[in-house]
């Protein structure tokens, strides 16, 4: 299991929005942010901002699903939206220390607990905080406990989720993640999903993946890296080096672009 206790997400929350915040203090303003193209320093400022103050609101509310109101327009001074981040981050942790992380609470997941708020923002920080220090070039390392949860989330939960409004149909193909550095492995099997999304659009026999126990079978292909880099690899964050490869190059190659999407 990769998950974390929620005092360590919430730990870990603090001290990425800290090194976000420290790092994008020291850019300009106007600076692209190389992961994110069509952002500049300020834009990824102001998203954090809003995520952690639009998720304080869903916690604080619970189990109230959030209502549809406008984001504000942000500030106009970069010293004014360091100072809106720091708000709405004093704020949001404020709210999860005072949370109970069994509560009932509304989120886009089938998970449908504060706790999936601890885990996913402190995923959502990690990769943001990377994202600044590619924005800056003073990138540093991820807490690879931490990394080798987000690999898991991002297979299972960011790619590999599947809707109530979808269905998932495997086929006999696995990959399996190995996360050299912190012993853990994530199964994934092929599939594909169909169904009609809210809005009306229809899917049908769309490639897609699937998290899934240990099948006890031999893997089609498998994936190797440090925790750290794989995470990072699939959030788009880095290239692969350093990422191994090995068997069926058809199967490895449906799995990658499954997974190989953009997630902001």
């Amino acid at each position: 299991m990769t998950r974390l206790p929620t005092d360590v997400y919430l730990d870990h929350i603090r001290r990425e929005s800290r090194r976000f915040r420290d790092v994008l203090a020291t850019c300009d303003p106007a600076t692209r942010v190389p992961s994110c193209p069509d952002w500049t320093a300020a834009d990824l400022l102001w998203h954090l901002t809003g995520v952690q103050t639009f998720w304080e609101g869903v916690i604080r509310t619970r189990p109230a699903a959030p209502e549809d109101v406008q984001e504000p327009a942000p500030p106009a001074s970069y010293d004014d939206l360091l100072a809106a981040f720091d708000a709405a981050h004093s704020a949001f942790v404020g709210t999860l220390e005072a949370a109970d992380p069994a509560d009932a609470a509304w989120t886009w997941s089938s998970e449908q607990t504060v706790a999936f708020t601890f885990r996913r923002q402190a995923q959502e920080c990690l990769i943001h905080r990377l994202d600044a220090e590619l924005t800056a070039g003073t990138v540093t390392g991820l807490d690879p406990l931490l990394a080798a949860d987000g690999v898991d989330e991002a297979l299972d939960i960011m790619f590999g989720g599947t809707p109530e409004w979808g269905r998932f149909d495997p086929l006999p193909h696995h990959v399996r993640v190995d996360l050299s550095d912190t012993d853990t492995q994530v199964w994934v099997q092929l599939g594909t999903f169909s169904g009609t999304s809210p809005d009306g659009v229809e899917l049908s026999g769309e490639p897609d993946i699937s998290a899934v126990p240990d099948p006890g079978v031999d893997p089609d292909a498998v994936v190797e890296g440090l925790a750290s880099d794989v995470d990072a690899w699939l959030w788009r964050r880095r290239d692969d080096a350093g990422i191994h490869v090995v068997g069926d190059r058809e199967v490895y190659d449906r799995f990658r672009a499954c997974v190989n999407q953009p997630i902001t």
